[in-house]
C-alpha cells in the first residue's frame, strides 16, 4: 500500500492524494481472472485478450475449459474507489507459463493477491501459490464456482493445495460482484493481520513445493 501526499496549492498544504492499494488477481489459465476484474471495476476494464489460435491451443492446454476462446497476453486492469481517501487498483496476472516473466513487475508494491482456483484444473494455481509463498506476500485462495465444476469442500481444497492454516480459502463466483468483493475484503483483513504479526521467523517460513 502506498500513499503519496503532495502540495500544489502554493504552500497552504491542503492538497493531498488518496491512498492507493494494489491487489493482484492470479491463478491458472481460464480460472476467471478477467471476469473477476470486470465484475469489480468501476471503470471500463483494460483487457489484453486475444483469440486462441491453433498453436496457442497447443501451448495453453484447454482440457476442462474447452469453451474458452480467448487468452490474456499481458494483464487485466481495473479500479475501485472505496472512499475519497482510498482507491484500489486491480491487476489480473497472466496465468500461462510463457508470461511468468511479467509477474515480478506486476507484484511490485502489491498489498496482496487473490489466487483463483478452478476445481476442474486445481493444480493450475500451484505456480501462483508458490510464487506468493516464496515472496511471503499475503494472499487468499478463492475457489471459483463454475457451472458443472466439482463441488469440493473448502477443507478438501485446502488439503489438496497444501495451504498453510493461516491462509484464508473462500468460495467465489467471478461473475458475481458481491462475492468478488467479499474475497477482496478477506484479503485486506488477512494482509493487515500479517502485517501486524510481522515477518515469519525462519522456522515458520513456507517451504517451496
Amino acid at each position: 500500500m502506498a500513499c503519496d501526499d503532495y502540495d500544489d496549492s502554493g504552500g497552504n498544504g491542503d492538497s493531498w492524494a488518496p491512498v492507493a492499494a494494489k491487489i493482484l488477481i492470479a491463478g491458472g489459465f481460464g480460472a476467471g481472472k478477467t471476469t473477476l476484474v470486470g465484475s469489480l471495476t468501476e471503470i471500463r476494464p483494460l483487457r489484453t485478450e486475444e483469440d486462441l489460435t491453433g498453436p496457442g491451443v497447443l501451448t495453453d492446454t484447454v482440457v476442462g475449459v474447452e469453451r474458452k476462446r480467448t487468452t490474456t497476453v499481458a494483464m487485466d486492469f481495473g479500479r475501485i474507489t472505496i472512499s475519497e481517501g482510498l482507491v484500489v487498483y486491480l491487476f489480473g496476472m497472466p496465468g500461462q507459463e510463457r508470461f511468468w516473466f511479467m509477474w515480478d513487475d506486476l507484484a511490485y508494491g502489491m498489498l496482496g493477491a487473490v489466487v483463483l482456483a478452478d476445481t476442474r484444473r486445481l493444480s493450475d494455481c500451484f505456480p501462483a501459490i508458490d510464487y506468493f509463498e516464496h515472496r511471503q506476500s499475503p494472499f487468499v485462495v478463492a475457489v471459483n464456482c463454475f457451472d458443472g465444476s466439482p463441488d469440493h469442500q473448502i477443507s478438501e481444497v485446502r488439503e489438496a493445495l497444501d495451504i498453510d492454516a493461516h491462509v484464508p480459502v473462500v468460495r467465489c463466483d467471478a461473475r458475481r460482484r458481491a462475492l468478488c468483493r467479499d474475497a477482496l475484503v478477506t484479503l485486506v483483513e488477512h494482509a493487515a493481520a500479517q502485517l501486524a504479526a510481522g515477518p515469519p521467523t525462519p522456522s515458520t517460513q513456507p517451504a517451496s513445493r
